[in-house]
């Protein structure tokens, strides 16, 4: 048996789950910090280190306090991050500028270029991302911190994920070539796999950018999956979190992959990490290409499997959106939901109102909900976008499914699944197969449990993930709402390939009066 840490950096706040790996979580601690916004650049989104750092001070005592516990207990700490967030470093890794959170969204022009450079050149890796390189992923960051910062160029030594640069942080590592990588946030943003023996070569590289000349020498280090240990708790570190020095801190992740692991994912699970997006993550002994999902990389997830990653641009954002134009807050817009039957309201909601992620890969994209009348409300709107946001999910999981990934129960973790039985039943219901919830936010729960491995308290992941994952509630279709969702997803379907794909013209004259039909039905 061991205490550990398992430490979430968020976008707002940093989160520390304190966890005997025998019985389950004993301390929660909790820091925000701010972000960075610019009311004339809406693109601009950056957080300082520093301000990271002194949150996982205050987030660590926290946990310490609420479960009674010395410091000196806790024999592991791992941490998992949101990515792509990049910051650019000097001699010693000293941070040159703040971080570029995954939400900023400057490198439009970066990630345009990269994308065309790709497809004009044949590079392989471009093909698996989705076709398209986007402006939240690292090179496009660094490209263009690179054009904009021309008197710090000749300090720049190499560049960090946020969970490399908090793990070499707290490790004491100065060198650039012994930093451990993750794979998770290599692999997934910066289109780095051993299949083509690492990143992108350095003749594309320059291609794109002369400022890129040297750069994949400057992302060298030691590329890992999370059973790797990056190094041991520093002293100094150690006295000011509370902890005993020299515990190991293995190779970190993204969040959401990570939370897939909490929520107890494993071959033949998709899991839903729904928030204010949705990121869809799954494993598989091995994967071929699959045409529009974004994420193929081995050891991602779990380090012996292929992770794959797809999702939604937009969830949880969408619902806000509604209440927030019908003058209303989100908890009062959903009160009575759960009154309402599959095919109601007569609408037909496309949820691209953050452009398309998965399959269609298409930012440029816009939501739409069809089939108004005059009657029609913002709560009409809310319960077609939940039903649409599954379809959209149906979609994903069909093509993941065509490319080989076992899908055979599907998990919702993330925050809303947690508040929101309607949307877990929904998506039973469309999905036509159980959904399983985690009987309490397993956020904090992955990075535990890799915690845990790094202890040597468990010789593999899944068995840390019998003793530590919560259990689950499940929501079972109704095979009658079934039948509906069904033929309200055939719409979906040739609505969601007709508006958004580049294929042939479709007759759509058919949908408005089957919605009518099937809400009729319902009535």
């Amino acid at each position: 048996m061991a205490i550990v840490a398992g430490v979430d950096f968020g976008t707002l706040s940093v989160r520390v789950t304190l966890v005997d790996d025998q019985s389950g979580p004993i301390g929660f601690g909790t820091a925000e910090y701010p972000l960075h916004r610019k009311r004339g650049d809406p693109d601009y989104a950056t957080q300082s280190h520093a301000d990271h750092m002194d949150a996982l001070t205050a987030a660590m005592r926290k946990a310490l306090t609420s479960a009674g516990l010395d410091g000196h207990e806790v024999a592991a700490l791992a941490i998992d991050t949101t990515g792509s967030s990049v910051v650019m470093v000097g001699e010693n890794l000293e941070p040159l500028d703040d971080y570029y959170l995954w939400c900023d969204h400057r490198a439009k022009e970066e990630a345009e270029q990269i994308t065309r450079l790709a497809h004009q050149e044949g590079l392989e890796a471009i093909r698996w991302c989705g076709g398209v390189y986007s402006h939240e992923w690292g090179f496009a960051k660094v490209l263009h911190w690179l054009r904009h910062n021309p008197d710090k160029r000749d300090r720049f030594v190499t560049a960090l994920e946020h969970c490399d640069m908090i793990a070499a942080t707290l490790t004491g590592a100065s060198d650039p070539r012994s930093v451990k990588r993750s794979v998770c946030a290599m692999g997934h943003k910066w289109m780095w796999n051993p299949r083509w023996s690492g990143l992108p070569s350095q003749a594309f590289l320059s291609k794109v950018d002369p400022l890129f000349d040297g750069i994949r020498d400057k992302l060298a280090g030691v590329y890992a999956t999370s059973d790797t240990i990056a190094g041991h708790l520093t002293e100094p570190w150690a006295e000011r979190l509370g902890l005993r020095p020299g515990i190991p801190i293995p190779v970190g992740a993204f969040d959401a992959h990570w939370d897939a692991i909490g929520a107890g994912c494993r071959v033949g699970d998709a899991v839903n990490v729904v928030g204010t997006s949705t990121c869809i993550i799954a494993m598989a002994p091995e994967v071929d290409l699959i045409q529009g999902v974004c994420g193929i990389v081995p050891g991602s997830v779990a380090p012996s499997l292929v992770g794959i990653e797809a999702g939604l641009s937009a969830t949880g954002d969408i619902f806000e959106a509604i209440a927030r134009r019908a003058n209303t807050r989100i908890g009062a817009l959903s009160e009575g939901l759960d009154r309402y039957r599959a095919g109601e309201t007569g609408l037909l909601r496309l949820t691209w109102d953050n452009g398309d992620r998965t399959v269609l890969v298409r930012a440029d994209l816009s939501g739409m909900t069809l089939g108004w009348n005059l009657m029609h409300t913002a709560q009409d709107e809310l319960f077609a976008a939940i039903e649409g946001t599954a379809f959209h999910t149906r979609i994903i999981l069909e093509r993941m499914m065509q490319g080989g990934v076992p899908v055979e129960r599907v998990i919702n973790a993330g925050g809303i699944p947690q508040n929101s039985p309607v949307l877990n039943q929904v998506y039973a219901n469309v999905l036509g197969r159980p959904v399983l919830v985690p009987d309490a936010l397993p956020t904090g729960l992955g990075s535990s449990i890799f915690a845990s491995l790094a202890a040597g308290t468990y010789p593999d992941l899944e068995r840390a993930q019998d003793a530590i994952c919560r259990p689950f509630q499940v929501f079972h279709p109704d095979p009658t709402t079934q039948v509906v969702y069904d033929q309200l997803f055939s719409l979906y379907r040739t609505l969601y390939f007709g508006f958004g794909g580049k294929g042939e013209l479709l007759s759509l004259s058919h949908v408005l009066p089957e919605l009518k039909r099937l809400a009729r039905q319902a009535s």
